[in-house]
């Protein structure tokens, strides 16, 4: 089934405050600067739609049939989220204070919407709960791209979605946001994982559209979840007899030179989400062109982490956001 974009208008502004930033990297904004982000929120569904997805939901091993929206019994019986998760989830997203979101794992503005009031969406309109796409701040300009579908390898898997900031304007800005097959976060593309091997598939589609940017001569940048520690995922592209075993040297291989692409996070002290986590590495990442590199603002980068006690009664997410600022376009046109 074909898949379409949607953009759609936040309803309502919350007030904001800006309480610290336990274990985030960076500062505060720079004057004018763009912030960009991702944010993976672990099976975000409205309440009053997950309430009917949970009397419906799939036992683990079982079969969802022809039924294309639904969820696994586990999830039904852990992530229900009340209204104080939602209102806590909101304020990190306050924190975080981005311009841009590249969301994963959210079912669509229903739910994106009590996360980031204020804010605008594009999102694929798959059947399946697990969405991605992007919050917009209320006022910046921009336009939802097209869905990268082949991302999905016939729909097994989850498209691309894409953003085009300041459309039309020499400021044009495209974002790409992801989420990328899981269980392969260290290991070559070429090892007999079989998740390996699917993502190596996806990897191909991936670097289309980074060339295809890069050709044109467009700053862009490629955020989401990438289920791979990118800053570990050295060596080169290829094995002996051309198989991919590496993600990231594939992709960042400058040619064209625009495709000379930078990790945001490279260099960056990793920070669990909560005390409660023993992750080492990395799978959330921005990787920029090499003209939106060199608009970074330097000691920018920042993951913004959960309050230790909160992160036991509430129910997050697995994931905490990351997010860096980019200097204002020299040659933007308001």
């Amino acid at each position: 089934m074909r898949l379409f974009l949607v953009c759609l208008a936040a309803l309502s502004v919350v007030a904001c405050h800006a309480p610290s930033s336990r274990g985030a990297e960076g500062g505060s904004r720079a004057g004018g600067a763009l912030r960009i982000a991702t944010w993976n929120l672990e099976w975000l569904v409205a309440p009053e739609d997950f309430l009917a997805l949970a009397r419906s939901c799939v036992p683990e091993g079982a079969s969802p049939g022809r039924r294309r929206r639904t969820i696994p019994c586990d999830v039904a019986a852990k992530l229900e989220r009340s209204t104080a998760d939602f209102d806590a989830l909101a304020r990190y997203a306050r924190e975080l204070d981005a311009d841009v979101v590249a969301l994963q794992e959210v079912d669509g503005p229903a739910a994106a919407r009590r996360v980031f009031p204020g804010y605008r969406f594009c999102f694929s309109t798959a059947p399946a709960v697990q969405n991605l796409g992007f919050a917009v701040r209320d006022g910046l300009p921009f336009r939802c791209g097209r869905e990268l579908a082949d991302l999905s390898l016939g729909g097994r898997l989850r498209s691309g979605v894409e953003l085009v900031l300041h459309p039309g304007t020499a400021a044009e800005l495209r974002l790409l946001s992801v989420h990328l097959k899981s269980g392969c976060g260290r290991r070559t593309l070429d090892s007999p994982r079989d998740a390996c091997g699917v993502l190596a598939r996806q990897v191909p589609v991936l670097e289309r559209w980074i060339d295809a940017q890069a050709a044109a001569g467009r700053p862009f940048a490629v955020l989401g979840d990438f289920n791979r520690e990118l800053l570990r995922d050295a060596g080169p592209a290829r094995n002996g007899s051309g198989g991919l075993r590496s993600l990231w040297s594939e992709i960042d291989d400058a040619d064209p030179p625009e495709a000379d692409l930078a990790n945001a996070a490279e260099g960056e002290r990793f920070v669990n989400c909560h005390p409660g986590q023993n992750f080492n590495g990395y799978i959330d990442h921005i990787v920029l062109s090499r003209g939106l590199a060199a608009r970074r603002v330097p000691g920018s980068f920042r993951r913004v982490t959960f309050e230790p006690r909160e992160a036991l009664r509430r129910n997050l997410t697995d994931h905490c956001p990351v997010a860096v600022d980019l200097a204002t376009h020299a040659g933007r046109d308001d």
